[in-house]
């Protein structure tokens, strides 16, 4: 017997070649489809999931629509494309965003999720007081800053050779992950503000966003 209630769509199954948390979540909750996406729609989606308004939200949407453009190729004939019919989501994995395991590794290649590594993550948050008055971990800027200087120490320590040529730009392909999610779902105003680790394992996990965020995606 199927767990899907009477009348009730299945979530899409997400590719593998899709390694972004987010956009996983996007295409399983059904907000975007999973194969070409046009930017316009893509970038009105995740501005929508951001709660900005007026010039914070065309700000935002700028930078969403530059790191659409650039997902599936910087090359002028992926760019001409990209900006003609749209991003690839299912094509994601290997392109100019994939950190070639400089990241979190809590999601592998083959989109498995390594409940080990949402553990490490863990180890570099603190306690944070919630908006409800309980107590979570979660991490801040700062931590979340040092979280990823620490992933791209642990892949060069393993990898020196390889690592060279992504240490340059390594830190411009990490504004666009943690610090985003951080922007998006954080709780908190400023300095207080802080990513719930409990929220990040059902995102990856269960490719689910908390229900504020949903709100304002149906919204």
């Amino acid at each position: 017997m199927s767990d899907t209630a009477a009348g009730e769509a299945p979530a899409p199954r997400v590719s593998p070649d899709n390694p972004c948390p987010f956009l996983r979540a996007l295409v399983a909750g059904g907000y975007v489809g999973g194969h070409v996406v046009p930017l316009p729609k893509l970038t009105e989606t995740i501005d929508r999931a951001t709660g900005k308004t007026g010039l914070a939200a065309l700000n935002a949407g700028a930078k969403i629509f530059m790191v659409a453009q650039m997902a599936n190729g910087i090359g002028p004939f992926s760019q001409i494309r990209s900006l003609l019919q749209g991003a690839i989501l299912d094509a994601l994995r290997n392109g100019p965003l994939d950190k070639h395991g400089a990241g979190s590794r809590i999601l592998d290649q083959h989109a498995v999720v390594h409940e080990d590594e949402i553990a490490r993550l863990a180890t570099f948050g603190s306690d944070h007081k919630a908006p409800d008055g309980s107590i979570e971990r979660g991490l801040s800027a700062a931590e979340i800053k040092i979280f990823m200087a620490a992933n791209f120490q642990r892949a060069k320590d393993e990898h020196p050779p390889s690592y060279g040529i992504l240490h340059c730009y390594y830190p411009l392909l990490m504004l666009g992950e943690w610090p985003v999610l951080l922007d998006i779902m954080g709780k908190g105003e400023g300095e207080d503000r802080y990513l719930s680790v409990a929220e990040v394992r059902t995102l990856f996990v269960e490719e689910r966003f908390p229900d504020r965020i949903v709100a304002l995606l149906n919204g």
